[in-house]
């Protein structure tokens, strides 16, 4: 069952802590999913721009309501993201208390928003941040302001700051997890120290009690008419929000293969796995008088044995003669003197010298 998590791990005697492996593949499985599902909206689009292109314009949009659609089901189901309940993993505030509350429970209001905002928000607004470095870049390469022009110097100094900037970034999480490698952290992440809550293994209660959660069904207490619509759209968006998690658990693999597939580092592989072969030289028939050997010099005729004129080729073989010859042997034999294969008059290829 996707609310329960595909992997449950079994914690060590003496600690609910997660270990770093899998405190780090919960964060790289979204950020897997992500360019993988870019990938498929840029082939839709580009195989029907007119019916698609609107999902590939406006891609990052979609994927962070999808995202927050998601974030938020599982938050308040599992006190987990989606990624952290597919490693078996709850979020827990930080605290004193000895007594860890069940995941069914749910977050705390404040704990849940900020999660719910450092989640979804930052990934989207980090993203949307390289795309105008990027553009800036470009800009910055073919720029018709003036040097010395104030928005010049400003988004030189901007670009001129961002790697630095970028590097402290990564930089914080770097040193984040080494702290949690050596103990002396609670926090593999800085956004879960910012959010106030640490991660933790899910115990044997917490399943027996997702599972009874799940299985259950909630009467409704009221019959007023605002009940019922508020109802209705709490299960059509649970529906969803389950739809696209249970598809994700199943599809996650597949969306990971995808990102491998793509990735700049394996063009090369690629590459050499799905180049297409040479194709084998033609096979002469030389049984028939017509496939006498070909003349050694290039720019004769193979029929008529002088210098060829209004050269044309067959497209089926791609040997070059003259239009005449070519011509009046394929209407009279329907294939090539050649290498004997079927051809028809309209295989026959002009040829355009440079002098020409």
């Amino acid at each position: 069952m996707a609310e329960v998590g595909a992997h449950l791990t079994a914690a060590p005697a003496g600690g609910d802590r997660p270990s770093v492996f899998e405190a780090v593949a919960q964060d790289s499985l979204m950020a897997a999913v992500k360019p993988a599902l870019q990938h498929l909206v840029k082939v839709l689009a580009e195989s029907n721009p007119g019916r698609y292109g609107f999902l590939w314009h406006w891609f990052d949009e979609i994927y962070v309501l999808l995202d927050l659609l998601l974030q938020q089901h599982y938050l308040a189901r599992c006190s987990a993201s989606f990624s952290e309940n597919f490693y078996s993993l709850k979020r827990i505030p930080v605290g004193d208390g000895r007594q860890q509350p069940l995941a069914t429970a749910g977050l705390p209001k404040r704990q849940h928003w900020k999660s719910l905002l450092l989640l979804v928000l930052v990934p989207y607004l980090k993203g949307k941040l390289e795309k105008l470095v990027s553009s800036l870049r470009e800009e910055d390469e073919y720029s018709i302001h003036p040097p010395s022009s104030s928005w010049k110097r400003f988004y030189r100094a901007f670009l001129a700051a961002y790697p630095y900037v970028n590097m402290t970034w990564e930089g914080w999480f770097l040193i984040q997890q080494l702290c949690y490698i050596l103990g002396k952290a609670e926090h593999h992440s800085p956004m879960l120290k910012l959010a106030g809550v640490r991660l933790v293994r899910l115990t044997a209660e917490d399943i027996q009690a997702l599972e009874k959660k799940w299985a259950e069904t909630t009467p409704i207490q009221t019959q007023s008419i605002t009940s019922r619509v508020q109802s209705a759209l709490r299960k059509a968006l649970g529906g969803v929000a389950f739809s696209l998690s249970t598809g994700l658990s199943v599809s996650v693999f597949f969306l990971q293969f995808l990102d491998w597939w793509y990735s700049s580092e394996n063009q090369e592989t690629i590459k050499s796995l799905t180049a297409l072969p040479t194709p084998p030289p033609p096979v002469h028939l030389e049984h028939e008088p017509s496939s006498a050997l070909l003349p050694s010099l290039k720019t004769v005729c193979p029929l008529c044995r002088k210098v060829r004129v209004n050269a044309t080729a067959l497209a089926t073989s791609g040997f070059v003669f003259c239009y005449r010859c070519i011509y009046s042997y394929v209407k009279a034999h329907q294939r090539c003197p050649v290498t004997g294969y079927a051809t028809e008059l309209q295989h026959l290829v002009k040829l355009y010298s440079p002098e020409s």
